[in-house]
């Protein structure tokens, strides 16, 4: 309980300040959690649909491939589905790979989508943490000016302490959004990395089954 006291009379005795600090780390905190979410069922689904997708394009049975994607809505289907109608339809491993880097550019903001929030949280917070330590130390200076000589050194002390309040707060709440948003852009990359190595699978093995085509009938 007394841990509970302190936490309760850290955050009152910081100021108006810590109530904006407390609901941008609130909302950071809130779009981290959603993006941690929604990134780890992409890569699940991704995961599940190339261990079945992989075997087809390793074997070059490109049709059943292209209806195993055509069902499916996870990115590495809309992604590789683009290529083996390409496929299916040209033959042309140029036409097929702009088509791919075209619908990699559609997904891409799909998962970057609000991760740039969590960053900018993370600064909005230190910011604001250290205003409220200007504005306190301000108004700190104010009331000793007019405060009696022998109080002047005790005062200050005091609401100096409690003006570096906010600074701290902001910080405790930018630090942890600055390690989420270093954590989603990771697992992003992850992604991307995953859904390039796919389609390079893809492109390589369209090239070579063409390249075949092109000696057997010469």
């Amino acid at each position: 309980m007394d841990g509970i006291y302190a936490i309760v009379e850290f955050f009152v005795s910081g100021g108006i300040f810590m109530y904006p600090i407390l609901l941008v780390g609130a909302v950071g905190a809130a779009i981290a959690i959603e993006r941690l979410i929604m990134l780890k069922l992409v890569t699940n689904k991704n995961r599940a649909m190339w261990s079945k997708l992989e075997p087809l394009v390793a074997e070059r049975e490109f049709e059943r491939a292209r209806e195993l994607t055509a069902n499916d809505k996870s990115t590495i289907s809309q992604l590789l589905n683009v290529g083996l109608e390409r496929q299916g339809a040209v033959r042309r491993r140029d036409d097929i790979e702009i088509a791919m880097e075209e619908c990699m550019m559609e997904i891409l903001p799909q998962l970057e989508k609000r991760t740039a929030y969590v960053g900018l949280s993370a600064n909005i917070a230190t910011l604001l943490g250290l205003l409220g330590t200007i504005m306190g130390l301000i108004q700190a200076f104010t009331a000793v000016a007019n405060a009696n000589p022998a109080e002047k050194a005790d005062l200050l002390s005091a609401s100096i302490s409690v003006a570096m309040n906010t600074t701290a707060f902001g910080l405790l709440v930018a630090i942890p959004l600055l390690v989420m948003h270093t954590v989603l852009s990771q697992r992003t990359g992850q992604i991307v990395a995953a859904l390039e190595m796919a389609s390079v699978k893809l492109l390589n093995a369209v090239h070579s089954t063409a390249k075949r085509q092109f000696q057997v009938a010469a």
